[in-house]
């Protein structure tokens, strides 16, 4: 675990806020058993685990039992087989008896259950999970390997909106990184998909997104624009933790999760955040606007007379756009050398 970053004491503020989140989450918002219950579950500890968290026994208590049942949850529900394999995985990176999550990996093994993913995205993350155990082939081995790195590399994909590749992207590096506990070796063209990918996120303002963006370019050990992590660090500050109310619904609180592991990645302190006791509910600042709708309707608008020449195009652009879109707008230029070289694909000029 090369690349992990660890928490350290002076860093929580307080040392039973872990434990309060691990028991919220565990026990407070979602019924056991419920797929959106195994999700949030998996998130919050792939975060910690990722980061090196080192937590007392007692602040895991509330998954003991998933942990010493888990072979029977996965018999009974093998559809969610990764959620349940991740859980036990982290569980016991992060402290509890390595009891469960090898037996696991044979089980899955066993039945196949990666034979049944359509999608690659799916198969790498399954063989990225068996592998903490050593069982099957490496993510990047074969004709998966090759198809993602294809995937990744083509640049122009990430130059336009697409959340669900933008996402895949992103992921794919995660995998391929084993969460930053290996070098990927990405091809050069990939950083290129994750630079693009973030200006997109910085342009729409959607802190989520560029969080994993620049959490996935420290794990291929490239340095995100510090723009971009500043904006996720305000953004996470800016997120409320409020004690009580009807937890179950959706909230905020994969972009709380995911903009505070993108920070402590970056290196950064957290902002001061009291986790309460009981059921917590995680509301996001909404902020300024971003100009990535602003940007297209003008672009739009322009119809043939556009250019792919940013350089040319943007004395007629920053003028359509409001203050805040204009800000933005300015603020993602300075945040990238590569903005030029964006644009062209983002413009989406005809050739005649």
């Amino acid at each position: 675990m090369t690349n992990v970053v660890r928490l350290r004491p002076a860093d929580e503020r307080d040392d039973s806020s872990h434990a309060r989140l691990i028991e919220a989450v565990a026990t407070r918002r979602r019924p056991l058993g419920d797929v959106f219950w195994l999700k949030e579950n998996a998130e919050l500890l792939g975060a910690l685990a990722s980061l090196g968290a080192e937590l007392d026994t007692a602040a895991l208590a509330p998954l003991v039992g998933f942990h010493a049942d888990a072979c029977a949850t996965l018999r009974d529900y093998p559809q969610y087989y990764r959620f349940i394999l991740s859980i036990a995985l982290d569980l016991e990176d992060l402290g509890l008896p390595q009891t469960q999550a090898a037996k696991l990996c044979a089980q899955v093994d066993r039945a196949g259950l990666l034979q049944a993913e359509l999608s690659d995205l799916q198969r790498a993350e399954a063989r990225r999970l068996l592998r903490r155990r050593g069982v099957g082939p490496r993510v990047d081995q074969g004709a998966l390997g090759m198809r993602l790195r294809r995937f990744i590399g083509r640049s122009g994909t990430f130059a336009l909106p697409n959340r669900k590749a933008a996402y895949e992207l992103t992921h794919i590096v995660y995998y391929l990184s084993d969460y930053g506990r290996q070098a990927p070796d990405l091809p050069a063209a990939a950083l290129v998909s994750l630079e693009y990918t973030g200006l997109l996120a910085f342009l729409d303002q959607d802190m989520d997104l560029l969080a994993e963006v620049c959490a996935a370019l420290r794990f291929a050990k490239a340095t995100p624009s510090p723009l971009w992590e500043a904006a996720v660090a305000k953004a996470h500050g800016a997120c409320l933790i409020e004690a009580g109310g009807d937890a179950s619904q959706d909230d905020d609180f994969h972009e709380w999760l995911v903009t505070g592991w993108a920070t402590r990645i970056a290196g950064r302190a957290l902002p001061q955040q009291r986790v309460p006791t009981g059921a917590l509910r995680f509301h996001r600042n909404p902020g300024a606007g971003g100009a990535l709708r602003s940007l297209a309707v003008c672009l739009r608008d322009m119809g043939n007379a556009r250019s792919a020449d940013w350089g040319r195009m943007r004395a007629e652009v920053l003028p359509y756009l409001g203050a805040d879109s204009h800000a933005v707008l300015a603020a993602a230029e300075r945040s990238s050398p590569r903005f030029g070289e964006f644009f062209e694909g983002f413009a989406r000029v005809t050739v005649q």
